[in-house]
């Protein structure tokens, strides 16, 4: 058995290294790349608490990536039984053979396991409470027990990384005092505004930077009006970026470069009008209203259209 105190990954020496090459590929997350590096290099599980859209899966695939271990992806849900997170006997072989070690399918965990692999759980607090009493085993001993089967050691590599969205308490469960005492925890909140607009940037490579600066200025503006619960991430101003820059090509609608060069109450309306199109129907699914609110995502958004290119033309500029 690999005790969990003495799993590491790599020497300190290498961190350093290791930290630099993935401080490069992704964008403002120094702090957040910081904890986590140390913590799975440490041999600690950990949760990561925070909305979605914040990089936490991008982080952890570049981690995994440097280190050339597996990533095993789950999603929690009611559907996550212990035997499906573990692993199953092939039925139609059991009926032929009876049960052995060699019919058994390996589930996540132990595929993760037996590999030194990242098992990441999303929605981690909506897995029936047995399933997650079986993580903990494997968290706690670094070994499970399978009947007919025998016991599977984890390699010194494996690690339990599960996220947790805050704001979503529709079928969810609280986390008992177990869990927390056995992984550290780190709250990822969304990035600044600069960070957000380079994202953008880089991945919605065929909008120009004021399509971008505006998709930005608009989806940051979901997360800050009372009447929504939750707002967009910046996967929904990517999202709005390109779908705004396809829109204005069928439309030919000439889109403007330079964010500072043109003040938003002076755009031209049918790139403006253009632009409204896209945030409903990129960004009215995403946003989540607060129960007292009387309006629709419709309304709400084209309320923040108007703030944003008639009432407050300098939030689309950078800094």
């Amino acid at each position: 058995m690999t005790s969990a105190t003495s799993s590491t990954v790599a020497p300190i020496t290498d961190l350093a290294a290791i930290r630099s090459r993935i401080a490069a590929r992704v964008v403002g997350r120094e702090r957040e790349l910081d904890l986590i590096l140390a913590a799975v290099a440490a041999g600690r599980d950990l949760i990561l608490e925070g909305p979605p859209g914040t990089s936490k899966s991008t982080l952890l695939r570049a981690i995994t990536s440097e280190w050339d271990v597996p990533f095993v992806l789950v999603e929690g849900n009611a559907d996550l039984t212990p035997s499906r997170l573990v692993g199953h006997h092939n039925p139609s072989r059991v009926l032929r053979e009876d049960y052995s070690p060699d019919n058994f399918v390996d589930g996540p965990l132990l595929q993760a396991m037996r590999v030194g692999g990242f098992l990441y759980v999303e929605e981690f607090n909506r897995a029936p409470e047995d399933t997650i009493d079986t993580l903990l085993t494997a968290m706690a001993e670094r070994v499970i027990t399978v009947p007919r089967v025998g016991a599977v050691d984890a390699h010194p590599t494996f690690r339990v990384v599960a996220s947790m969205n805050p704001y979503d308490n529709v079928g969810t469960t609280r986390l008992s005092t177990s869990v927390h005492d056995r992984m550290c925890r780190l709250v990822v909140d969304y990035q600044d505004a600069d960070a957000e607009r380079e994202i953008v940037v880089r991945r919605a490579d065929t909008a120009s930077v004021r399509v971008c600066a505006d998709a930005v200025a608009v989806t940051r503006a979901t997360r800050k009006r009372d009447d929504i619960a939750q707002g967009s991430s910046v996967r929904g101003a990517i999202d709005l970026a390109l779908v705004a820059t396809q829109l204005c090509a069928m439309r030919r609608v000439e889109v403007p470069e330079d964010p500072s060069a043109t003040p938003s109450r002076d755009l031209p309306t049918d790139y403006t009008g253009a632009f409204l199109d896209a945030m409903l129907v990129t960004l009215s699914g995403r946003i989540h209203l607060d129960d007292t609110a009387f309006t629709t995502a419709e309304g709400v958004l084209t309320e923040i259209w108007q703030d944003h290119f008639l009432l407050s033309p300098a939030a689309a500029e950078p800094g």
